[in-house]
């Protein structure tokens, strides 16, 4: 009887033993997958493409921004600790650091900070240009119009297309200190029709050989705004569409400005019937893909409108430009 009871007690022990070992194994298995989302939430959080490898370059370990860019390691020259690459378009700062026989490789995205550093580099080579061609382009401006008071009859239409010439200049440079130097806004209230005429002004200015036809509607009542900033932002935008119709095999075309107030916001919408725009580039200074210009235009025409608290957005089929400004 006694060897019986020491038997069962022996299993009982057993038993307890068993479970009090499970309930430790779930405790330190808890743990352990707690570690694991822990260190899971930390490379995710790194706002970099994380690999852990081993000595033959298997991958261990990753994080989302890794496997969406699988191509970047591919790049990568593991024998070097610091490195940057350039992959599709855009710039990656590379750090490897050894852990016993892993690397872990961190590739941080860059090309914003790469932008903006060209930008500035660009900009301040642009603003030191304007300043001097500034003057030069006034002499000229100042010579021509007394010569086209001069002039034989005959002769005027071709002075009068050097004023356009020079007018584009101007306009150039003036874009291009304004971009350089930032946007600060003179707000006054002013006609809506007192726009439309500014702008018909410009299409006076602006040289094209095709036959275009230009249509405003909607522009009646007043708003609040620096008017000679958005008389930029629209000469822009018809200037853009003008290059457009230029460059479409057509021999003619229309451009369309249309104004209506919308849930108390001003809506403009700009359309033309030439070449589409590439979306990739349309906002991106200094970058163009038409034969004439400098990619600055509609860069700062959406400067521009920020500052006044409205957008801009731009659909291609059909191809129409849409600003909004508030009431």
């Amino acid at each position: 009887m006694n060897e019986t009871q020491n038997l069962q007690d022996t299993l009982k022990n057993l038993i307890d033993q068993t479970y009090q070992v499970e309930k430790e194994y779930k405790i330190l298995n808890k743990s352990y997958e707690n570690l694991r989302k822990f260190t899971n939430e930390i490379i995710e959080s790194m706002g970099a493409a994380i690999w852990v490898v081993d000595k033959n370059a298997n991958i261990l370990l990753t994080n989302t921004l890794a496997n969406q860019n699988e191509a970047i390691l591919n790049s990568i020259d593991l024998s070097k600790n610091n490195q940057e690459i350039e992959l599709g378009g855009k710039f990656y700062a590379v750090k490897i650091t050894q852990n016993g026989e892993n690397k872990i490789i961190l590739a941080t995205d860059i090309s914003d900070e790469k932008r903006s550093a060209r930008l500035v580099s660009m900009g301040a080579v642009a603003a030191h240009l304007s300043h001097e061609i500034r003057n030069p382009i006034g002499s000229i401006s100042l010579l021509t119009g007394t010569l086209l008071k001069r002039a034989d009859p005959k002769n005027k239409p071709l002075i009068e297309e050097i004023q356009k010439a020079i007018f584009r200049v101007e306009r150039i440079i003036k874009a291009t200190l304004l971009f350089t130097k930032g946007v600060h806004l003179h707000k006054t209230n002013f006609d809506l029709i007192s726009l439309k005429d500014a702008c018909q002004n410009a299409i006076n200015h602006y040289a094209f050989s095709k036959e275009i036809e230009f249509e405003f509607a909607g522009f009646s009542g007043e708003m609040s705004g620096d008017f000679d900033l958005l008389d930029m932002v629209f000469s822009n935008f018809i200037f853009n569409a003008i290059d457009a119709i230029e460059e479409d095999d057509n021999e003619n075309g229309k451009v369309t400005i249309k104004h209506e107030i919308v849930a108390n916001e001003h809506n403009f919408y700009i359309s033309d019937t030439g070449v589409k725009i590439d979306p990739s580039v349309v906002f991106e200074p200094f970058k163009t893909t038409k034969l004439k210009g400098n990619g600055l235009g509609l860069a700062l025409s959406i400067e521009i409108i920020n500052a006044h608290n409205g957008s801009i957005s731009l659909q291609n089929e059909p191809k129409v430009f849409s600003v909004v400004l508030p009431c």
